[in-house]
């Protein structure tokens, strides 16, 4: 695994720009591929104070210690982190900025699959700005104020914009360039394309709050390389 770029460190926290298909923390099958576990056979003592989707890439906090980490967990748990996400899109939202007020609850059926449900769901607040338009995509900016199970995967399928690549709630995991290009040779190239981007085009852009002494810790993680080509993609072929 190549190594996990450090974003911030101190002697409470560290932030990381973690990888899209890599785990925060440990699933029910004990899979050692993850964030946290890795992390412990470099420091002696490694708390867990958020955690985002395995298919989310971006940063993403741990504590060093347990003052840390208390301090950390009320902050997030009292909303007061500040969170940015970036995030690709299907289509054009009609409303460049705006809130999305929509409760959510686990699907009656099926697992990790979350809806909309303003009568037994839980609050859950995004806040979204388009940072660039595309021909069939965008690139939008998510701040949420809160932190629910797919919230921004969810509000942004309510709006009638899936995310790209989204397993759950788009209708395809992968992204090509024929997808976007006019006049694509796919008689030449049809079983040889590979694809742009096969993962959740959603990326953990910005995070900040404050430590137990008040000072302010902040970290931004650039975009991922597949994310990266396929916005320059889209930039090339908008016409």
């Amino acid at each position: 695994m190549k190594k996990i770029e450090t974003l911030f460190e101190n002697d409470d926290y560290i932030i990381l720009n973690k990888p899209s298909g890599l785990l925060s923390i440990p699933d029910h099958y004990a899979n050692p591929n993850n964030l946290r576990d890795l992390l412990s056979r470099e420091h002696k003592d490694i708390f867990v104070v958020h955690r985002i989707d395995k298919d989310t890439s971006g940063c993403i906090v741990y504590a060093k210690n347990a003052e840390a980490h208390k301090h950390a967990s009320m902050a997030f748990e009292n909303h007061e982190v500040s969170k940015e996400y970036q995030t690709i899109i299907h289509g054009q939202l009609s409303e460049k900025s705006g809130t999305v007020k929509q409760k959510l609850a686990p699907h009656p059926s099926k697992q990790n699959i979350v809806v909309v449900n303003n009568n037994y769901g839980k609050e859950a607040i995004t806040d979204y700005e388009v940072v660039e338009e595309f021909k069939s995509y965008s690139l939008v900016s998510c701040k949420i104020q809160t932190g629910r199970m797919h919230q921004i995967r969810v509000h942004m399928e309510y709006l009638g914009h899936p995310i790209l690549c989204d397993p759950f709630y788009s209708a395809s995991t992968e992204f090509f360039i024929s997808s976007i290009k006019r006049r694509y040779n796919l008689a030449k190239d049809e079983l040889n394309e590979r694809p742009i981007l096969k993962r959740l085009a959603l990326h953990a852009h910005k995070l900040s709050f404050k430590d137990i002494k008040g000072n302010t810790i902040e970290a931004q993680a650039e975009l991922f390389k597949d994310m990266r080509a396929s916005i320059q993609q889209m930039r090339k072929w908008n016409s």
